[in-house]
């Protein structure tokens, strides 16, 4: 692997990716509003900033390996090694990984199978 290889894989500083998260969530929270829908009802749905972008990331590496998705072993992988890419995610990545019952329709752990 070259240098522009790895550059190529971070694709950009997390503040970027931080900015370019909340920048997606405000649009999300704008345009459900001006759909009527009541805060109190979708706020606590929406990933988090960070969790937004270990998302962004994650979906990055599924387009990289062909759109395939990954089973339940190759997720937690991928996941942990965001979190070693870029430390400040790793609460994020563990939130993501949590066993609790996912509350959430977007949360990448809900029954992914190992088909």
């Amino acid at each position: 692997m070259t240098a522009n290889d790895d550059t190529t894989r971070r694709r950009a500083s997390l503040e970027l990716l931080r900015a370019e998260a909340s920048d997606e969530l405000a649009v999300l929270v704008h345009e459900r509003l001006r759909g009527g829908e009541d805060p109190w009802d979708f706020m606590e749905d929406l990933p988090t900033v960070d969790e937004l972008v270990v998302l962004t990331l994650r979906a990055e590496n599924i387009a990289e390996n062909g759109g395939q998705r990954p089973n339940r072993s190759r997720n937690y992988r991928v996941l942990r090694q965001i979190s070693l890419d870029y430390p400040p995610l790793t609460r994020a990545v563990w939130r993501i990984l949590g066993d609790e019952e996912p509350h959430r329709r977007w949360d990448t752990s809900v029954r992914l199978d190992a088909s």
